[in-house]
């Protein structure tokens, strides 16, 4: 009789366990990532702004890299040139290279030196203590150990100041377990290859997230949903990749001539920015050399929110979108952004 209640208790605990629920995202707000190297927004990013209510800006405070002496350094550190927007809260957001947790890597002081940093630049900047700070890592089974032994400590140190930690998550993460974090912020984008030509595009396709939705409805950690409102300038030289062309304005006929709704012909020479930032390499334009856009249909997005919702009904209480840019917020009209905002 003993061994049958066993039998029952444990599969009853079991029962428990498959059922537990993930929980919902603290205090979610209408949100969106800045992901430049300078702060500074523009008049009608700051209307945008107020007109679609976003109050939680998860501000890009700079990357952790490897550096010298097998220690991490902090690189591309945002520069302050303009405020915050009045009753924003602000989110600190730090990228970590996944190259940081590799073998001989020394991370031991990193927990404290990162959260130091932040809370001086806050300082310096007029920023109020945050109620939240977030890391971004694609993290793999590799590094895995080594970042979330970082996410535990961290964590400690903001919970001792009454403070959260949250984590991105990438689709393919939604399959590993999930990070020691207060909740994970789902990254809906970067789905396929972007240096690879035939990829026909590398920024969103609903047949490479459908196979990871179905971690959703099981995955132990509260969530909510980033979505992709940004574009690609891709450069290629026949086959080969060679840039994703931050500055080329596809409208300068002198350089560049339309073969096709989202392809561009290079007819004369240039270098060019490689990157957003301000000391991004250079790459080099050739004629004959091809530029592909690639952008993200509303209609998609329409339909991967239903989608994601159907495994998450919680998920988009709160929306981050990536990311503010005043060419990314002219990409949708205000409708379009009421609609993927809305819960």
């Amino acid at each position: 009789m003993l061994k049958r209640y066993l039998i029952i208790l444990i599969g009853l605990l079991a029962m428990a366990g498959c059922n537990r629920k993930a929980g919902k995202v603290p205090e979610p707000e209408r949100s969106v990532y800045y992901w430049r190297t300078t702060l500074h927004f523009s008049d009608a990013e700051r209307q945008w702004l107020k007109e679609h209510q976003v109050k939680k800006l998860f501000l890009r405070f700079f990357d952790v890299v490897p550096g010298s002496d097998e220690g991490t350094k902090p690189n591309a550190t945002l520069r302050f040139t303009d405020s915050i927007p009045s009753g924003m809260e602000v989110v600190p957001t730090v990228f970590i290279t996944e190259d940081c947790f590799s073998e001989g890597w020394r991370t031991d002081n990193l927990p404290s030196l990162l959260v130091d940093r932040i809370l001086q630049m806050c300082e310096t900047h007029d920023i109020a203590q945050p109620r939240e700070i977030q890391l971004d890592c694609d993290w793999t089974r590799s590094s895995e150990t080594g970042y979330f032994h970082l996410l535990q400590q961290v964590g400690s140190l903001l919970h001792a100041k009454g403070m959260r930690l949250s984590a991105t998550i990438r689709l393919h993460q939604l399959r590993m377990t999930p990070p020691p974090v207060d909740y994970g912020a789902l990254m809906l984008y970067n789905t396929g290859d972007a240096t690879d030509r035939r990829c026909p595009n590398p920024i969103l396709s609903m047949e490479a997230v459908e196979p990871y939705l179905k971690h959703l409805a099981d995955y132990e950690l509260p969530l909510c949903a980033a979505y992709p409102v940004f574009g690609w300038k891709l450069l290629f030289g026949g086959d080969k990749f060679k840039a994703i062309a931050y500055d080329v304005d596809l409208n300068d006929t002198t350089l560049l001539r339309r073969r096709s709704a989202d392809t561009y012909v290079a007819i004369s020479s240039r270098e060019i920015a490689s990157g957003p930032a301000a000391d991004a390499v250079e790459a080099h334009i050739n004629p004959g050399d091809e530029i592909l856009v690639r952008e993200v249909p509303f209609s998609l997005l329409q339909a991967l929110k239903k989608r994601v919702e159907e495994y998450a009904p919680h998920i988009h209480e709160q929306v981050i979108i990536y990311d503010l840019k005043t060419e990314n917020i002219k990409r949708y009209n205000p409708d379009e952004y009421e609609t993927i905002y809305h819960p």
